[in-house]
């Protein structure tokens, strides 16, 4: 079982910047990819970005590339997504995800079905 805890969502300015934070507590962190997803109003919960086990690779939506990023430290049993330049279309709820894998450098696009634990979300607003 594990339990993953978002943080540092909060109303920010187009072009600005956020960093959001997940905190899990519960098995290893190391058994698991990471990573986000986010839900904007009357849409699907949508992939973001993902992180290998062990922290050697990344994915990231088309969307997203350049913009943001994502990390994570085993020992602190965190992950992050950066963000920058933000858009109003990055508005949305983010949620934290951990997803079994059995590759420990390697990780794609992770999908909503696939995801074992879920955070329960930290909203993000971008404004014009």
């Amino acid at each position: 079982q594990v339990q993953l805890v978002e943080s540092g969502g909060g109303l920010v300015q187009a072009g600005g910047s956020l960093r959001l934070s997940c905190a899990a507590s519960g098995r290893t962190l190391s058994m698991y990819a990471m990573g986000w997803f986010r839900q904007a109003p009357g849409k699907e919960r949508e992939f973001v970005a993902a992180i290998s086990r062990s922290g050697s690779s990344t994915y990231l939506a088309d969307s997203v590339k350049g913009r943001f990023n994502i990390s994570r430290d085993n020992a602190k049993n965190t992950a992050w997504l950066q963000m920058k330049a933000l858009k109003p279309e990055d508005t949305a709820v983010y949620y934290c995800a951990a997803d079994s894998r059995l590759s420990s450098n390697y990780v794609g696009k992770l999908t909503t079905g696939a995801v074992d634990y879920w955070g329960e979300g930290t909203l993000v607003t971008v404004s014009s």
